[in-house]
């Protein structure tokens, strides 16, 4: 029996939840409760105040009490309402089923009970839900939300998009649903209706840190660094201890070589994180893209520990600048490829034999444009054997209107742009071609799309010249190397087989064109007479061990010079700074800037000497000076990235300059500088077979290539599995 005071205290109690004044209302029915501690309305309206409050703790004592004394649908409803809010899924259920069973005609019972379907990975179970609650109130915009949500993790997206938007209909203003609208446009790769629905969502919503990020993330695909690094920024204005959009951040100051500045942001993602996915390689690459090595020995002896453990600490692109272990590259790409692209449920080929009348080669590359790599591959896409072979290339970039992009456009005989696909649709799009070998360009590096790869949609599948290195998945058959970069006794150390090329791996296009503009020593601040080595290589691959010779050799040689390709301001004035503290005066190092290549390539004829890098070679920059007529001395290294140099010098008839240690190239690179008649010599015999040797003989390339790819297919319909081996000498 309820007492009058306990009437009266009610009714106060009441009258302030009904007017809003929650603090009050929690407070009076607190009273209440002290006088009759029974009070089931009481109990029930003091457990809705506390989840208007978000006390959940609290909340889900009070309605424990209602519920023991009348277990109405009410407050069972609630009580799972507060056991959702506290993390409890598996008893939140019970509570909602329980209230579903006692009352079936609740929509909002369906809706929540939906939602923590949702939270336990049950999605199937929840679009039912949700359906009841839609059958229910047709008009009710959040379980069309949360039924788009369960549709989403079901990856089934066109059903999804259409829940958002049935939301959105009934609701312009719900800006989660705009958000989910976003979500659904990105992961179709329709980055810029994905902008437009994160905007009208932070437009609706103050501080909407998920839809600010999700733009941001759409940006970044659209190339608009600037924009996308503004929406990271405008997070932080008011949530500082974000680690994800930390990393973000430092991902964009690296696209706007603003490497400092993203080295900055990595070191917050530590300090809030310390172990963040691969938050600690990358801190150490922006670093070495400055040149900043002030962490360089404790970082790189940190990674290598952590690598051989297993943990996810650095992508393997940036790891190849400063690792000698073969091992821990395959650990590492296989660590950073299982976290990037997980293997999907489906492989679309299953070993059908195709009959196509030529032999479909598919290369994809988000580097069909005038990049390194299609530099180096123009020439062999034009020099294929079109009788015996049907050229695609899978676009992840875009067209430049360069005149190498022509080159291409006019030496495939299809060119299927895919960059608005997801994986996916992209992997279903070159099943449908029949392609027979189908390969990777890229792996880690630049626009790749190695997810691609992992839906297996064509018979062969090839690792080649964009990345030098395993990629670390079981879908990629075949990785084109040589006897110097791949010996086959470092098989273990890759996930795919060895092909080794009989030259050298590396591609060339003997069309590169060198200006015709002569230009002198002191125009681009060099001595007139002082020996000059170069070394044009990115910052990043300049470790202190060699940067050590590069000092003492300007120390031994007097009046030489180092000349450097000018990357970033940062970088020049570190370098500068730790030749001071080697005792070579900082203007002794001097900085070419960005040119045309065939400037670029000019310029290399006012070099004696090309110094290169180790752990990372030279690649396309060795063969940029080779091709210029510019000797390269190279130190032969244990991993891929390491042996490029040598690789490159054989196949130019120029195996004197491969050296075996460090102490030896520092040797050889002080005798050539004081010894005028040998260094001319080598400059005599690289320029006399520059136009003969197999390092420029792209058809001869392209032959061995061909050979490769025939074998690979041979394999393939004759039923046996991929094995490695060697292509014999092709003559062009």
């Amino acid at each position: 029996m309820v007492t009058p005071k306990a009437h009266d205290g009610f009714q106060r109690a009441l009258q302030a939840f009904q007017a809003g004044a929650l603090e009050k209302a929690r407070h009076e029915f607190k009273k209440c409760l002290r006088r009759q501690p029974n009070h089931l309305g009481a109990l029930n309206l003091l457990g809705v105040v506390l989840l208007k409050l978000e006390q959940y703790t609290e909340a889900e004592l009070y309605l424990r009490r209602a519920s023991g004394i009348a277990a109405s649908d009410v407050t069972l409803y609630n009580l799972g309402v507060a056991l959702k809010a506290l993390g409890r899924p598996e008893e939140a259920l019970r509570c909602l089923t329980q209230a579903s069973e006692i009352n079936a005609n609740v929509a909002e019972t369906w809706n929540n009970r939906g939602a923590v379907l949702n939270d336990l990975n049950r999605f199937d179970e929840a679009i039912q839900s949700f359906d009841r609650a839609i059958a229910i109130n047709g008009r009710y915009d959040e379980a069309f939300y949360n039924r788009g949500n369960a549709l989403q993790r079901l990856a089934r997206e066109t059903e999804a998009l259409a829940a958002y938007e049935a939301a959105i209909a009934l609701n312009p203003r719900f800006a989660r649903a705009w958000y989910g609208r976003g979500l659904i446009q990105s992961g179709q790769r329709n980055f810029e209706a994905a902008v437009r629905d994160f905007n009208n969502a932070v437009a609706l919503k103050n501080n909407y840190a998920e839809a600010l990020f999700g733009k941001g993330r759409a940006l970044i695909e659209l190339q608009k660094y600037d924009e996308a690094l503004a929406a990271f920024d405008a997070i932080l204005s008011f949530d500082t201890r974000l680690d994800h959009v930390w990393f973000w951040r430092a991902m964009m100051l690296d696209r706007l070589k603003r490497h400092g500045e993203s080295a900055k942001s990595l070191a917050k993602v530590l300090e809030i994180t310390p172990d963040y996915s691969f938050a600690r390689g990358h801190l150490l690459h922006q670093q070495m893209l400055c040149c900043d090595w002030s962490q360089y020995g404790p970082l790189t002896s940190a990674i290598e520990t952590d690598v051989a453990v297993g943990k996810k600490v650095v992508e393997p692109f940036g790891y190849q600048a400063i690792t000698l272990s073969l091992a821990n590259l395959k650990r590492s790409a296989e660590i950073y490829a299982a976290e990037i692209y997980p293997p999907p449920n489906v492989r679309l080929w299953s070993g059908e034999r195709y009959t196509n009348p030529r032999i479909r080669l598919g290369y994809l590359s988000g580097e069909f444009r005038h990049h390194a790599t299609s530099i180096l591959m123009a020439g062999v896409f034009e020099a294929h054997d079109k009788s015996r072979f049907e050229l695609f290339a899978y676009d992840n970039g875009w067209d430049d209107g360069s005149d190498l992009r022509r080159r291409m456009n006019s030496a495939f005989d299809h060119v299927v742009r895919i960059d608005a696909l997801n994986d996916a649709d992209a992997a279903t799009r070159i099943r449908s071609d029949n392609i027979d070998i189908l390969i990777n360009m890229n792996g880690f590096f630049g626009l790749g799309r190695t997810g691609v790869f992992r839906f297996r949609p064509a018979p062969v599948q090839v690792n080649y010249l964009g990345f030098p290195g395993t990629i670390g998945v079981d879908t990629i058959d075949y990785l084109i190397g040589d006897r110097f970069v791949t010996p086959f006794d470092h098989a273990p150390f890759y996930t795919e087989r060895i092909v080794q090329l009989p030259d050298s791996y590396q591609s060339n296009d003997e069309q590169r064109v060198i200006s015709c503009r002569v230009t002198s020593r002191l125009e681009h601040g060099l001595p007139e007479h002082g020996f000059v080595f170069c070394c044009f290589n990115n910052s990043y691959k300049i470790v202190p061990e060699v940067f050590d010779v590069w000092m003492r050799l300007l120390r031994k040689v007097e009046g030489s010079v180092l000349w450097l390709f000018e990357g970033n301001p940062e970088a020049v004035a570190n370098l500068r700074r730790e030749a001071a503290c080697r005792g070579v005066a900082g203007e002794r190092l001097v900085f070419a800037s960005h040119v045309p290549l065939p400037d670029h390539l000019a310029r290399h004829r006012l070099a004696d000497l090309f110094l290169d890098t180790l752990p990372y070679n030279a690649h396309t920059t060795a063969s940029d000076a080779l091709w210029a007529g510019l000797p390269l001395l190279t130190c032969l290294g244990s991993t891929f990235p390491g042996r490029v140099g040598a690789s490159l010098l054989h196949a130019a008839g120029l195996s004197q300059l491969v050296t075996r240690s460090l102490d030896e190239y520092e040797a050889l690179a002080q005798r050539l500088a004081e010894d005028a008649g040998m260094l001319a010599q080598i400059r005599r015999d690289l320029e006399r077979n520059r136009d003969t040797c197999p390092l420029f003989d792209t058809k001869r390339t392209t032959r061995h290539l061909e050979t490769a790819y025939l074998q690979m297919w041979n394999m393939v319909q004759q039923g046996h599995e991929a094995h490695g081996f060697a292509v014999p000498v092709q003559h062009s």
